[in-house]
This record gives C-alpha cells, structure tokens and sequence, in this order.
C-alpha cells in the first residue's frame, strides 16, 4: 500500500516534509512548496533537499512516488484579463522548475474555473496554456477530477478526456483522482470498479498517477466539494478501503487531505492532523468508530 497524506513544506522545506510523513508512518506525502493560496516562494534549498532525499531512502519512500500540489490561485481556465492569465502560466511554470529541482515528478493541478465564459473556450485556454508549458520538462502535470462546484472545470470525464486530447505532450499529462470530488461530481464511489471502466474506456487507466482518498461531507452529485475524515462521510470506510485495495491501481500512489481534528481547550481552538491515525487504520483494514477521540488523547499528551 503506497500511502500517505497532505504535509507542510516550512523552514526545513523537503527535508521537514519528510519528517512529517514518516511520523505519520506513510510512505509516499504530497505538498506545496509554498503556501497554496498566494505567490511567495523561498528559494529552494539544495543541502536540505539533499537531506530530504537521503532520509527518504532511508525510510523506504521513493521519491518516483511523491506529489507535489499546484497553488490555487492558478486559473488556466480564463483568459479574460490578459495578465491575470499568462501570470497563472508564467507561475505554473515557475512550480514546474520547482519541481524539477526537487526532483519530483508529479504536479497535481486543479484545470480552472471558466469565470464568465463558455466552457469550450475555457478548455481550449486550459489547452493552450500546457502546451506552453510542459515543452522540454520532465514533471507530469496531473488533472485534479473536481466537484463542479461553481464554473469549475475537470467534474465530468469528457472535459478530462478533452484536455488530454489536446495536449500534444502525453508523456507529460495525468489524471489524480480524488474520491470527494467524484462522489460530489455525482460517480458512485460504492461502484468504483465500473467507474474505472467507464474512465478506461473514456480515457484510459493508464493516465491515473494520483488518488486522492477523502470521505465527503456530502450527498452524491452535490457538487459542493468538502471532504470527511475517513469513514465518517457520505462515501464510507468500506467503499474508500475497497479504492485503495483496487488490485488495478496498486502501484497508484494514495493522498489523504481530510480534515484536522478540532477541539476547544481553556477558550482556545486546537486542530490537530488524523493522518497517523487514519493511515494505520487503512493498514489494518478495520473501521475505528472511536478514531476522533483517539486523535484529541493522542495530541493532549
């Protein structure tokens, strides 16, 4: 089982990432290398990249297997203000270098929202700008499947299959599912192996590189995207277990992104991550109904 969840990428940048998965006990992690909702970046660090690398091997995590998460703020979907759209590429590109020098191979990348106009000429923007910029690049740019909340694009397969189409590169595009997103989007995640053979057919199996496993908040086809702790949503332990166990994506790296732990303590909001918890329990095999409370005692130690 390849597994492991979203973690930070701080002061001791990759190496701290690492770090983090293996306190958790994974074997694979995702991040960003900055904070995913504005454009400040450090400089990349060479001796702690090296460092990072070592411990990784060390630990038995192959770098071949790790994601790193494009920014939000990037919108290749909408080409309206000329300079609001070649900054998404020229940063887009800028992640990509990122990688490159962190060695990663894999970029997962939200497709965009159309803001205004027709989803056709959106996807044709969301086309042109890849084909800018994965020329002469050795990172995989991986298409998020997403909810459909709001003018977002990437929630149905032939929008997916449309980019993919296009993109003149193919060594250097993919697909991360994410199993909130697909239940929102209205695919019965309880029916998963016939959802792999619509998209095989529609797209191809071969183009799945990420899985991003959240339980959602929400009913089939809400479109609203908010993910659940594992086992404690609407798509249900069994049914994400099953995902995870599919024996066709086996070699598929899996992503948890669900949600901290709150808790009020003497008037204040502590939050503290599930990931160790929720990855031992999808080791085992078996649902812990008494999980949440596991995580607070753990923590309050």
């Amino acid at each position: 089982m390849i597994i492991g969840s979203h973690v930070s990428f701080g002061k001791e940048q990759l190496l701290g990432s690492v770090k983090e998965a293996i306190s958790y006990g994974a074997n694979t992690f995702m991040f960003y290398t900055g904070a995913p909702q504005n454009t400040l970046r450090s400089s990349l660090d060479k001796d702690l990249s090296r460092e990072a690398l070592k411990l990784m091997q060390e630990n038995n995590i192959n770098i071949n297997t790790v994601i790193c998460h494009a920014p939000y703020i990037i919108n290749l979907a909408n080409n309206k203000d000329d300079s609001k759209y070649n900054f998404s590429i020229n940063f887009l590109k800028n992640e990509i270098k990122r990688c490159e020098e962190l060695n990663i191979k894999y970029l997962v990348l939200h497709p965009g929202s159309s803001v205004g106009i027709e989803a056709n000429i959106a996807l044709d923007n969301i086309v042109f700008a890849l084909n800018k910029v994965l020329d002469n690049t050795s990172v995989m740019v991986l298409l998020e499947t997403m909810a459909g909340k709001g003018s977002e694009l990437g929630s149905t397969l032939e929008e997916i299959k449309y980019i993919i189409d296009n993109v003149i590169n193919k060594d250097n595009i993919g697909v991360c599912l994410d199993t909130c997103h697909l239940n929102d989007a209205g695919f019965d995640m309880s029916k998963f192996t016939e959802f792999l053979d619509v998209f095989d057919k529609v797209i191809g199996l071969k183009y799945v590189k990420c899985i991003h496993i959240n339980d959602s908040k929400n009913i089939l086809g809400s479109k609203k995207d908010r993910h659940a702790n594992i086992g404690f949503g609407t798509i249900g332990f069994t049914n994400l277990l099953n995902i995870i166990n599919e024996e066709k994506l086996k070699d598929i790296p899996k992503i948890l992104e669900t949600p901290y732990i709150g808790e009020t303590l003497e008037d204040k909001n502590r939050l503290y991550p599930p990931y160790k918890f929720e990855i031992q329990m999808l080791r085992d095999g078996k649902f812990n109904e008494h999980i949440l409370e596991d995580i607070r005692e753990c923590y309050k130690k």
